[in-house]
């Protein structure tokens, strides 16, 4: 409670922002100058007039916040109907663009997808200066050539350009603004930004030590390390989805918290500054390696809010770091209120932060059983009311399954990392130590594997009624204690006399002295 009291303004904030993103959705685009301007005005006075700590300041600074999501929102709306190509869309014109790959690009059954950046187009019709983002599928040869590609690549592609309709207009919470359907590949290079030349070497290392594993082992293992997951099984995304399982496939906070702990030790040895940069350093060549997935994000901003704070002497609640990371990465880019990944990431770490402690406090048992079981009870809290109204059902036995494989999600990311780089540094001189460097992470991603197969036979789906039933089953249940209670308590004040009970003090009081 007093975390949640010295907490309450950076809360306050961020459901101002998330309010003002519905509302700015509601209105639909416009420039909304009038309310940035507005908001940063807000926020201007509330720090010049040191109103930071009043209820005034407190008011002002969820209304800017308010302001500023709508504004934004707003914005980001306008600039998809407004952008140029989509005129071009419109009329399904034909054009030659160069294109920057964002993402690594995805096989479906009948074609490849990747979204990307347009550097070049033609006809221009204006997009040289806006840059807009678009998604480019391509079937056949081309789409065979596109997915040798990875993210930052520069494709230069003949195509023409069609609106979002259907499946794809999910794209337009990416900010993509149409479809480039490709004829052909008519050239590519690689890429030219520095944060993708740094983690695709790094990148490549890593899963190159993969090489020597079974094509099964090794799509999971590229999953739990840089959430690739093109090549797993649709079985056995399937498993892990019914086992409740689907978050190790992709990258996570987690994986974000070992890495940090496994150059912990080569950071220790510098200075405060020293290893301020170097954390962030890490973060960004780790985010750049798994693509910024939307986990990621929440996680990075965590850590380098936290790294900020350390590096200031002002350490920060737990709570304060997660609201602050979700509500600025919401005014960066609105859009991710759609992102199940993002929701299910900051409900997950708001369980842990405000369920974990009381919770392991409560529960009967050894340590070592207790604070696994707390932690995970407390994330699939946190994770349920966005898993019921997003997927319908959670698994019950999602609970068993995550305590089951909590112990080795940590030694499986830092046994693949580390393996993977030095297999893939050896891959060449010496193969057979290369493929040995893999098999802690082949051992333990069987385990995982297994128990999501197992798991997968007894899903126990549970869905909205069920956790109503509950709930009111609990609350049933404490009220009928509390009765009992109060009961108790009544028959033994009838049962003592007053007189007994006003003397008893005065009697115990007077035989001490």
């Amino acid at each position: 409670m007093t975390e949640l009291r010295h907490t309450a303004g950076p809360l306050a904030a961020l459901l101002g922002v998330v309010v003002g993103i519905v509302v700015g959705e509601r209105l639909g685009p416009a420039s909304a100058t009038a309310a940035i301007a507005t908001a940063a005005v807000l926020a201007v006075v509330t720090v010049v007039a040191r109103w930071r700590r009043g209820r005034v300041g407190f008011v002002c600074v969820t209304i800017a916040c308010g302001l500023a999501g709508c504004g934004f929102t707003q914005r980001a709306l306008h600039g998809i109907t407004t952008s140029p190509i989509s005129v071009l869309a419109g009329a399904r014109a034909s054009v030659t663009a160069t294109v920057t790959l964002v993402d690594d690009p995805v096989a479906g059954r009948f074609d490849v997808r990747a979204v990307a950046r347009v550097s070049a187009l033609e006809p221009a019709h204006g997009t040289r200066s806006s840059r807009p983002l678009i998604v480019v599928t391509a079937s056949r040869d081309a789409g065979s050539r596109l997915g040798l590609l990875e993210a930052g690549d520069r494709v230069v592609v003949e195509g023409r350009v069609r609106p979002l309709q259907g499946y794809d207009a999910r794209y337009r919470w990416r900010h993509a603004v149409a479809r480039l359907v490709v004829r052909e590949v008519v050239d590519a290079s690689g890429s030219r930004a520095l944060s993708t030349r740094v983690a695709n070497p790094v990148r490549h290392t890593v899963l190159g030590g993969t090489r020597f594993l079974p094509p099964r082992e090794r799509a999971l293992v590229s999953g739990f390390l840089v959430g690739d997951t093109r090549g797993v099984p649709r079985e056995t995304t399937n498993d892990f989805r019914a086992a409740g399982l689907t978050h190790l496939l992709a990258v996570s906070g987690e994986n974000v918290a070992f890495v940090v702990a496994l150059v912990g030790p080569v950071l220790s040895r510098l200075s405060l500054r020293g290893r301020f940069a170097g954390g962030v350093a890490v973060l960004f060549v780790f985010g750049a390696l798994t693509r910024w997935q939307p986990s990621v994000l929440r996680a990075t901003a965590m850590a380098g809010i936290s790294m900020l704070a350390i590096f200031l002497g002002r350490p920060v609640p737990a709570l304060r770091v997660l609201t602050l990371a979700a509500g600025a990465l919401l005014l960066a880019d609105p859009f991710l209120v759609h992102s199940v990944g993002f929701l299910l990431s900051c409900g997950a770490c708001a369980g842990l932060v405000l369920v974990g402690a009381p919770l392991a406090q409560r529960l009967p048992g050894p340590d070592g059983l207790r604070q696994p079981l707390a932690m995970t009870a407390a994330a699939q809290l946190g994770v349920m009311p966005i898993a019921l109204a997003t997927f319908g059902s959670l698994p019950l036995i999602a609970l068993p399954a995550n305590l089951a494989v909590a112990p080795v999600v940590g030694p499986l990311t830092m046994a693949g990392l580390v393996g993977g780089a030095a297999g893939g540094l050896l891959s060449r001189r010496a193969p057979e130590v290369a493929a040995w460097c893999q098999l802690p992470a082949r051992l333990l991603v069987g385990y995982v594997e297994a128990v999501a197969n197992l798991a997968a036979r007894i899903p126990l789906p549970v869905d909205g009624r069920s956790v109503w039933l509950v709930v009111a089953l609990t609350c049933a249940a404490r009220a009928a204690t509390l009765g009992v209670r109060w009961r108790r308590a009544g028959s033994v004040r009838r049962r003592c006399p007053p007189s007994v009970s006003a003397t008893a003090p005065t009697t115990s009081g007077t035989a001490r002295s």
